[in-house]
């Protein structure tokens, strides 16, 4: 990826003009005070370098703004993850009670054929508004969004692992999926199920390998085997539904169980169960991933993400990272849990 050239800073235009900052700033807010053509050749700098003053440093310096930027991504249809919206709702809910407020904006249109700009957005931001640090959602190994922001000498805070990058200097807070889908192949086991399939994401989501890898040691730890019983496929309900009925379909041996990366597989799932007149907990168990609104209508047990508590710790980040002597970057992993409904409980 080509790294682009940060927003020219007030440093550059006083380079350029040969001026002092002070002299920079006094263009931008005093004119009055400059000589003329002083005056002059520090415009002539900020027009040739493009330069906007950046009121989030300004306002960083005097702590006055209290924003928090975050961008939000278009809402994915044919699925069953509101997972984003519960946790804006949430990081809204701790950031006013710190004394903050949420600033949301997207990306920009981006026109057909063309891959959206992992950095809109946050260059106008920075540039032009009064905004302190921003949280950010994607973080998948070499993000364009971290990367960038570092870049940029940037605040933020990622909601999210950076994973396999050692070397991340921003702080982050995390849900252990991994122990989620643990415990839920535990719930499921429990109940005497032996042949339990996973249903998951195609390979390259990160987040999708962790809860993966919590589906797969429980199968092993119990000694249980896992040949025939896994599926890879995109998050729609219409995929689920498809990879549950070829599990199901493929041996006299099929699954008793599913444990689902996500509540919109899980869904697919049920949808399948039901064409078949089977009882979703007596005949096929399933479990899913979020804990959505759909999971709690349809009775569906999910793995539940502790949203909440991910938002009060990505806000207390944020004053520690904003704080006039900030504190070293760190990490926090937190641990979901088990809601459990009548799609896993044998009547």
């Amino acid at each position: 990826m080509e790294n682009p050239r940060p927003p020219a800073t007030l440093a550059d235009v006083a380079e350029r003009a040969g001026v002092s900052r002070q002299t920079v700033s006094n263009a931008i807010n005093n004119p009055d005070l400059l000589r003329p053509d002083t005056l002059a050749r520090v415009q002539d700098a900020i027009e040739s370098l493009d330069y906007t003053p950046n009121q989030a440093a300004r306002h960083l310096r005097t702590r006055s703004s209290h924003l928090i930027g975050m961008r939000l991504t278009p809402a994915q249809e044919y699925t069953a993850n509101t997972t984003m919206d519960r946790f804006v709702h949430a990081l809204v809910e701790a950031s006013r009670e710190a004394g903050y407020h949420v600033l949301l904006f997207s990306g920009g249109r981006v026109a057909e054929g063309e891959l959206p700009d992992p950095l809109g957005g946050y260059d106008d931001l920075l540039r032009s508004t009064a905004v302190d640090a921003f949280v950010v959602t994607d973080t998948y190994l070499g993000n364009p969004q971290t990367v960038g922001l570092t870049l940029r000498r940037a605040p933020f805070v990622a909601f999210g692992r950076p994973w396999d990058d050692a070397n991340a200097q921003h702080p982050w807070v995390d849900v252990d999926g991994a122990a989620g889908v643990q415990a839920a192949t535990e719930h499921l086991r429990g109940l005497g199920h032996e042949r339990i399939a996973w249903l998951g994401w195609e390979p390259g989501s990160r987040i999708g390998e962790d809860r993966r890898a919590g589906w797969h040691r429980t199968m092993v730890a119990h000694g249980l085997s896992t040949t025939g019983l896994e599926a890879a496929v995109p998050d729609t309900v219409a995929a689920g539904r498809e990879a549950a009925a070829t599990l199901l379909d493929a041996s006299d041996c099929g699954p008793t169980a599913f444990v689902c990366a996500s509540d919109t597989l899980a869904v697919g799932a049920l949808h399948t169960l039901a064409a078949r007149g089977l009882t979703p907990g007596d005949d096929v168990a399933v479990v899913g991933f979020d804990d959505s609104q759909v999971a709690q209508v349809m009775g569906l047990t999910s793995v539940r993400q502790p949203l909440e508590e991910a938002a009060v710790h990505l806000v207390a980040e944020l004053r520690l990272l904003l704080a006039p002597v900030p504190t070293e970057p760190g990490g926090v992993l937190l641990a979901p849990r088990l809601e459990v409904r009548t799609s896993s409980t044998r009547g």
